[in-house]
């Protein structure tokens, strides 16, 4: 199907557009890829968030009518470092500014064994739009753009779905053979709260059941949960689809998850911290052998576990030098969040000390410090550690000054 647009519309979830506006370096590089004899056609999210009026900084560029990555790889280089993903595969990425740009050549894949790695993949320039976007997962994901003609490619009424909100795939054999769709089934449900297609459930459930999930790496389920947690406003919404798929079976804690996505929305964190609270907030009331071995399961990452484990077996307290000595192990900030995220209540005063103090998001910073025992004439010796834990717990417990604690230093110790 092509679909050219004359006109604007515009609701709240969709967007008829004139035209698909585009980076200025990547026109460039679809006129130079056209100058080849080639026919780029921009395909997957960028066309689809297109239409959802949402931010794009991910570009996929599928290029027909030609057959030499070679060739392909010469012509990008003019404008930056590209990089070859599998030869086989004929994928190309390229890195510009804020942006990341995916050609590649069309292809057909083949499953031939249990691992996401047992795919037979050969490309194939005479490919038409639709032959080459059957192996794709969702009807959504499946819409092509041509820019030189102002034309959208849709074969599979991925507009229609987008329209009506509906997460449904595109072929019965095609979609079984990569057991993470049922992950991304979720993952975009989730995220743009659209319905998943009963057929299409038929064959997740499908797929849940043959036993095919166990084969999936965990780097690559850990990656669809980000997305679902990072991107979603309410990420209970792909949660219980998890519970519904008898993939994950969790009832606890999903208002407070809502809770805490729309606090942290607000919040310029990197992703990491934003996950780890997320999950931190999905193991409260877990113990720790339970939440342990079900973070296990989803990652190896030491610290991601451990800031974990400890936010869960931690309590927030007024109590202020419980409060330093928990800034060494943690960030306060997190466990602030959190409480916020279950709404318990929390001491403003408390909260404005922590800030006074700077120990919201970093250590308390001891007074003492080897250099200053230097100072007072001690030698560097093992007797070091135990003056410096003295005059920190000065700090801490009677919160002294750093003159009235050298002083004490000086009663205390003999050089």
């Amino acid at each position: 199907m092509r679909l050219v647009f004359p006109f604007l519309i515009q609701n709240k979830r969709f967007i008829n557009i004139i035209k698909i506006n585009l980076p200025k370096i990547l026109i460039r590089i679809l006129n130079d890829l056209q100058e080849l004899g080639s026919k780029p056609i921009l395909v997957g999210g960028c066309v689809r968030d297109s239409f959802l009026n949402k931010k794009i900084k991910d570009y996929d560029v599928e290029i027909f009518n030609f057959d030499s990555l070679e060739i392909l790889e010469k012509s990008l280089k003019e404008f930056g470092n590209v990089n070859l993903v599998g030869k086989s595969f004929g994928v190309l990425t390229l890195k510009i500014d804020e942006y990341d740009f995916d050609f590649s050549l069309p292809r057909i894949e083949k499953k031939v064994g249990n691992s996401h790695t047992d795919f037979e993949v050969s490309t194939n320039a005479n490919l038409s739009f639709k032959e080459a976007a059957i192996r794709r997962d969702f009807t959504i994901n499946a819409i092509g753009y041509d820019y030189f003609k102002n034309e959208i490619l849709d074969p599979f009424g991925g507009m229609n779905d987008l329209k009506n909100k509906i997460i449904k795939h595109i072929d019965d054999k095609t979609f079984v053979e990569d057991s993470l769709r049922v992950y991304r089934s979720v993952q975009f449900a989730s995220r743009f709260e659209f319905k998943i297609d009963e057929n299409t459930k038929i064959l997740c459930k499908k797929i849940v059941s043959s036993g095919e999930l166990k084969f999936l790496p965990k780097e690559r389920i850990f990656e669809e949960l980000k997305k679902l947690f990072l991107k979603s406003k309410k990420p209970s919404f792909g949660l219980n689809l998890l519970k519904e798929f008898n993939i994950m079976n969790i009832e606890q804690n999903l208002e407070e998850i809502d809770n805490l996505a729309f606090i942290l929305k607000d919040k310029n964190y990197d992703d990491f911290r934003k996950l780890y609270l997320f999950y931190s907030c999905l193991c409260k009331g877990m113990n720790e052998d339970e939440t342990f071995s079900f973070i296990k399961n989803l990652t190896d990452d030491k610290k991601f576990i451990k800031n974990i484990l400890i936010l869960n077996e931690t309590n927030l307290t007024n109590d202020i030098k419980i409060l330093k000595r928990l800034s060494l192990k943690l960030k306060l900030e997190d466990l602030i969040v959190l409480n916020q995220a279950f709404k318990n209540q929390i001491s403003l005063k408390i909260l404005e000390i922590l800030k006074n103090l700077d120990i919201l998001n970093t250590p308390i910073k001891p007074l003492i410090l080897g250099k200053d025992l230097i100072k007072l004439g001690f030698v560097p010796s093992e007797k070091f550690k135990k003056i410096l834990d003295f005059a920190f717990d000065l700090q801490i417990e009677d919160n002294l000054s750093k003159s009235n604690i050298i002083e004490e230093i000086s009663k205390q110790f003999s050089i």
